[in-house]
């Protein structure tokens, strides 16, 4: 492999495999260091890092040529674009690691943490708990420092007692869960709606008040069936949109 490795991945057999390794690469791609190598291992590397055909690694890698993320030369290799950033719509085929991408490649900042009561909206996740976690953080486009995004999470409090704030300055909340904390996910359910910005919101992301903006929550359930971490993000409705693709089985 060359200086750029890529997250490691578990694949789901219940989802197209190109599309899962899209956008584990994806994450590693926006999520890299400032000076990690442009240059990505050949398609038999990738497709041996993975575990999938060398077919299912070429139809991802078009994928995220055709998004603008990477370029091929032929005899010279694929390469990350410099200016390689997100861009919308986003597609969701219901990947964990698709949720990781899209989160990825930001610069965050941490606004806050700390105890606090359930809030009424989240009772019915929250049934055997009187206090969860909060977090709340800023999220700027990595290029611009514009603001994008903000997010509150409530975070189950056994849970939060092994998360390291820090880890949220680098990684989506996702992905310290689930590959820092150890927490064993089996789903999370994604709610997208459109919502007019409060004071607060407006604040945070630079736009006017009642202003529109994409409302996101996203419920994190463990293994046991317990929900970890319920996550509410407020996305500025000029630079996002979300599309969802159901594939026929």
């Amino acid at each position: 492999m060359t200086a750029f490795s890529p997250d490691s991945l578990i694949l789901n057999r219940k989802l197209p495999l190109w599309y899962q390794v899209s956008q584990s690469l994806r994450a590693s791609i926006l999520g890299r260091a400032p000076d990690a190598s442009l240059r990505l291992p050949t398609e038999e590397q990738l497709a041996g890092h993975y575990g999938v055909s060398v077919l299912t690694m070429r139809q991802a890698l078009k994928e995220l040529e055709e998004e603008g993320l990477i370029s091929r030369h032929r005899r010279r290799g694929t390469f990350i674009e410099p200016g390689a950033r997100r861009s919308a719509p986003r597609r969701l085929l219901g990947s964990i690691d698709a949720i990781v991408a899209q989160q990825s490649g930001e610069r965050t900042t941490v606004l806050g943490h700390g105890p606090a009561p359930v809030p009424g909206e989240l009772t019915e996740h929250f049934p055997d708990v009187a206090e969860v976690v909060a977090y709340r953080r800023l999220r700027r486009d990595g290029e611009t420092g514009e603001p994008t995004n903000w997010a509150e999470n409530a975070v189950r409090p056994d849970v939060a007692a092994l998360l390291d704030p820090a880890d949220l300055e680098r990684w989506p909340m996702t992905k310290v869960l689930r590959d820092v904390v150890g927490v064993r996910i089996s789903r999370i359910t994604d709610t997208v709606e459109a919502r007019l910005a409060d004071p607060e919101t407006a604040a945070l992301l630079e736009v006017p008040l009642l202003s529109p903006i994409l409302h996101y929550t996203g419920v994190t359930y463990d293994e046991d069936g317990r929900v970890v971490d319920v996550a509410r993000i407020r996305y500025r409705g000029d630079r996002f949109s979300f599309t969802v693709t159901v594939e026929a089985q």
